[in-house]
C-alpha cells in the first residue's frame, strides 16, 4: 500500500430526517441519514496510490485449460481478488462485495511456470460503490511485460448489516486520473442503460 495518508476535508455535513428518505443531493454529497437526528460527519478524500495493488503469480500446471493455456476462470478469480483488495483499502478495510464485472478483454494467453503481474487501481467512486481497473501481464526474465487482459469491476461497499455503505472520495493528482475518471462516467452511463433496458 502507497504511504500517502488520507485528507480529512474540513467541511462537515450536518444532516436530519429519515435514513430511508435519501435525497439525490444527500447523495451527490456523499452524505446519508441515519436515525432522524441531525449529525455531522467528516468528509475523507483518498488518492488513486492509496490503494494502488500489485500481486505476482506464478501460472501453475493446475490453473491450465485443456489447451494448456491459462484457465480464464482461474484468471477472473484472481482480478477479483486484487479488486477486492483495492477496494477494501480505498474504504479502509470494510466489507466489499463485487456488483458487476464489465470491458474484461482477454488480449494473449499464458502458460505454465510464466510470472503472472495484476495491477489494480480505483478509476472511480460513487456513493457506495468503486469502479477498480485491474490490468494483468506476463512478466519475462528481462522484467518486460506483455499485456494479456483488462477488466473494469465495481465493487460496493457494505456495512456490519450487509447494507452498502459511503466510501471516500477521489483526489485526482494526474492528467491520466482525470482521464480514467471521464471514461469510467461514460461506462457508468452505459451500465444505468443496461439496467433500465433489463440486461
Amino acid at each position: 500500500m502507497a504511504n500517502d495518508k488520507h485528507i480529512e476535508k474540513k467541511n462537515i455535513n450536518y444532516m436530519a430526517g429519515d435514513k430511508h428518505m435519501v435525497s439525490e443531493e444527500h447523495k451527490e454529497n456523499n452524505e446519508y441519514i441515519e436515525g432522524g437526528k441531525c449529525k455531522k460527519t467528516k468528509e475523507v478524500t483518498r488518492t488513486v496510490e492509496y490503494s494502488r495493488t500489485v500481486q505476482t503469480r506464478l501460472v501453475a500446471p493446475a490453473n491450465l485449460n485443456g489447451g494448456g493455456r491459462l484457465f480464464g476462470g482461474d484468471l477472473l478469480q484472481m482480478i477479483d481478488e486484487v479488486a477486492a483488495i483495492v477496494a477494501k483499502r480505498h474504504t479502509g478495510q470494510t466489507n466489499v462485495t463485487t456488483a458487476s464485472i464489465d470491458n474484461l478483454i482477454f488480449k494473449d494467453g499464458a502458460y505454465v511456470d510464466e510470472l503472472l503481474v495484476l495491477v489494480g487501481y480505483i478509476t472511480h467512486v460513487g456513493n457506495s460503490s468503486m469502479e477498480v481497473r485491474v490490468d494483468t501481464y506476463v512478466e519475462n526474465l528481462n522484467g518486460e511485460r506483455r499485456p494479456i487482459n483488462r477488466a473494469y469491476l465495481v465493487m460496493v461497499a457494505l456495512d456490519d448489516t450487509g447494507r452498502p455503505k459511503t466510501v471516500p472520495r477521489i483526489k485526482l493528482l494526474h492528467e491520466n486520473e482525470r482521464a480514467e475518471w471521464e471514461a469510467a462516467e461514460k461506462r457508468r452511463g452505459l451500465r444505468l442503460e443496461r439496467r433500465i433496458e433489463g440486461f
